[in-house]
């Protein structure tokens, strides 16, 4: 009576494993929707990578700037601020268009702003349950970026190095001031 009582425990308790799945947790580093990567440049030597001065940069019609400094605290304007030559920028997955102004020496009387509007494609690809999607953005190969104008531009030129925004391991577009 033992031995069955034992056997039909075990039984049991082996076909209680038999229903258990996976953890479903997302360690892929590549699942976040890429932002775009934008690297500036001297005008004149247009190889010499070149640092902008308290750069801010936000949505046309919001307050909201994209933030560079993440561990700064959310009411510290410097949180908001790119003294580097590179930066990374978030596209809306909703929309075909983004607008962000590009405020150069933000806060300064010299403060000069551009409007750049990115004209892209959006399809979202599956990277699996536990991830779920994300947008990939294909800028659009006509009219891929407008500078829109203005009485003194401080961005000369713009340049599309990479069309397909999958990843942010490269550079998508290089900006000649």
């Amino acid at each position: 009576m033992k031995k069955i009582i034992f056997i039909t425990l075990s039984l049991l308790l082996s076909l209680s494993f038999l229903n258990c799945e996976k953890d479903d947790i997302c360690a892929d580093r590549n699942a976040n929707t890429p932002r775009v990567i934008v690297e500036f440049y001297d005008v004149v030597n247009t190889s010499t990578l070149k640092n902008v001065t308290n750069l801010r940069v936000k949505e046309v019609g919001t307050d909201e700037g994209v933030v560079f400094n993440a561990t700064l605290a959310s009411d510290n304007a410097a949180r908001y601020l790119s003294n580097g030559n590179k930066i990374e920028i978030p596209l809306k997955t909703f929309d075909t268009t983004s607008e962000f102004e590009f405020l150069f020496n933000h806060g300064d009387a010299s403060e000069n702003i551009d409007v750049i509007r990115f004209n892209y494609a959006t399809s979202n690809v599956f990277i699996s349950r536990a991830c779920g999607y994300k947008a990939i953005f294909q800028l659009d190969p006509t009219t891929p970026i407008m500078i829109l104008p203005d009485a003194a531009n401080w961005i000369q030129n713009i340049v599309v190095s990479q069309p397909n925004i999958e990843n942010e391991n490269e550079v998508h577009v290089k900006i000649y001031f």
